[in-house]
């Protein structure tokens, strides 16, 4: 590709799903190679911002993530512009929309990965690394090391690929990708600055606690959301189309844990959890499988007995989803302390930008839901915190509404280096350094492309403001929803044909419109 290639031809290019970077970029060097920060980027997999109690503490105590926060800065206002695991992993290292790098969803590969952030930060002479969970389908390119889970990885003695070896470790997954972080860590070459890309598994479905965490929450219930029994009543047939209701749609092996189980008397829905459910629990030891066994007998055996129906069994499947997920988080925050420790002993504290996200946000019984992929609330907002003592200040931001392909251009600009043209996100370099930016995104443009899919949750598109919310459902229906997040943050009134809120839908219309052709999306 010529070096001469402007933007507006690269964008063609990129149009059609193949991201292809000028060449120039090859070269790409430090304006100041004296500031440049060691970086460790945090990603774990569809944390919800609920799950941490420096955003909410009524669920769960995460005292590490917690002290990450309150030494750095916190976004409450941090959105996935396509909430399912490989097109936001996409975007968060190319800095680039779904419809510009091509992975709309999860079935498609990252084709090329020149312009990556990592590659451009080990072109400018970072000692880089990817340890974790990848999801991307292609081999990581950009990464002097890499070392990840195929797949989905599991959460007892997972297999890794490391360069062409493929091979498995003993032991709870959250715990190993800590010790080969700290590991690579440690062996690292000394006189260079680094990158370390931390992807952790948890806390992705089917929500395995770790051996220390197991009897978490054991004596009491966590609350249930205002909203999980929602009868969808005012909003567009994809909300009641959906099947990912915890209470229909979970598998009761494979998800809540409750085993053995009479196959004789299951559905095929349930025979095939038990199948999934056994394919994990089978890799487990003898001494594993006995913690698990003794954890989970008592309530399980309790379920056999009273076997509950109808409102009981659905708050009985809440239970149990929402400490399973809960119990696995309380082993990263565990691996983060460990990190911060780290960095501290070695005197790298404040020079290392750490940074704790997830690649979107997740129901955590929310409309009685699991899983994300709508563009309401819960699935699009996400855990961003970044801590970097010698450049971002202490606070929590409130002001700046922020998107994933933010984070490349920014990371790139505190490493003093160029951000390419191509890239459609916006460095928020200012704002974590206490700058007010008057000229700052007011709304941002989301899309969810996949469907037929699992879940069943159809296509959308939309744009979000500070306080208001425009939804179109499209392919097998045509449909609005609009919503007024201020007297409304639930997002259960549509309001979309309301009197009310005529001129307020005509101003979102063309704020949607504007974005869309802003940002090059096909009609």
């Amino acid at each position: 590709m010529s070096e001469k290639l402007n933007r507006r031809d690269f964008l063609k290019l990129t149009a059609i799903g193949s991201l292809s970077l000028p060449q120039v970029f090859s070269s790409i060097s430090c304006r100041s190679k004296g500031s440049q920060p060691n970086i460790i980027f945090i990603l774990s997999d569809d944390h919800a911002c609920r799950a941490i109690s420096s955003y909410d503490s009524r669920l769960m105590q995460t005292p590490n993530i917690d002290q990450l926060a309150a030494e750095g800065m916190r976004f409450d206002y941090s959105f996935a512009t396509n909430s399912i695991c490989a097109p936001s992993r996409a975007s968060i290292l190319t800095g680039l929309y779904s419809h510009k790098h091509g992975v709309i969803d999860n079935t498609i590969e990252l084709k090329s990965q020149e312009g990556t952030f990592p590659l451009l930060f080990k072109k400018a002479g970072y000692q880089t690394s990817y340890i974790g969970k990848w999801h991307l389908k292609a081999t990581p390119v950009g990464f002097d090391y890499f070392c990840i889970l195929p797949g989905q990885g599991n959460y007892y003695n997972p297999d890794f690929i490391e360069k062409d070896r493929k091979y498995q470790e003993h032991g709870y997954v959250t715990d190993i990708l800590t010790e080969k972080s700290l590991a690579w860590l440690k062996n690292r070459d000394k006189k260079k600055p680094f990158l370390l890309f931390l992807g952790h598994k948890a806390p992705h479905r089917n929500w395995m606690p770790g051996p220390d965490f197991l009897h978490l929450f054991r004596d009491r219930d966590l609350p249930v959301p205002e909203t999980y029994f929602d009868d969808y009543s005012t909003r567009c047939p994809a909300a009641k189309l959906q099947e990912m209701r915890i209470a229909d749609n979970t598998y009761l092996a494979y998800d809540l844990k409750l085993y053995p189980l009479n196959n004789s008397e299951l559905n095929e829905h349930e025979k095939t959890g038990v199948e999934y459910w056994m394919s994990g629990y089978n890799r487990m030891t003898d001494e594993q499988k006995k913690a698990w066994d003794e954890a989970y007998r008592e309530e399980n055996e309790e379920f056999q007995r009273k076997k509950p129906e109808g409102q009981e069994l659905a708050l009985w499947k809440y239970q149990r989803y929402i400490k399973d997920y809960l119990r696995t988080i309380a082993s990263v925050d565990v691996s983060i302390g460990r990190l911060l420790e780290f960095l501290k002993k070695e005197g790298l504290a404040d020079n290392t930008m750490v940074i704790y996200t997830s690649d979107q946000g997740f129901f955590l019984g929310e409309h009685g839901w699991f899983d994300k992929r709508f563009m309401y609330e819960p699935s699009i907002r996400f855990p961003l915190i970044i801590r970097y003592p010698d450049g971002v200040k202490k606070g929590v931001d409130k002001e700046h509404m922020v998107i994933n392909v933010d984070i490349a251009p920014t990371l790139l600009d505190f490493a003093g280096m160029s951000i390419p043209s191509y890239m459609q996100g916006r460095s928020f370099k200012d704002i974590l350094q206490g700058k007010k930016i008057s000229d700052w995104r007011q709304a941002f443009y989301y899309h969810y492309y996949e469907y037929p899919a699992e879940h069943a949750v159809r296509p959308h598109y939309g744009v979000r403001t500070f306080r208001h919310k425009l939804i179109h459902f499209y392919q097998d229906m045509d449909c609005w929803e609009l919503y007024d997040l201020e007297s409304d943050p639930e997002e259960i009134n549509n309001v979309y044909n309301h009197p009310d809120y005529q001129k307020i839908k005509e101003s979102l219309m063309k704020e949607l419109n504007r974005l869309r052709t802003e940002l090059g999306v096909k009609p």
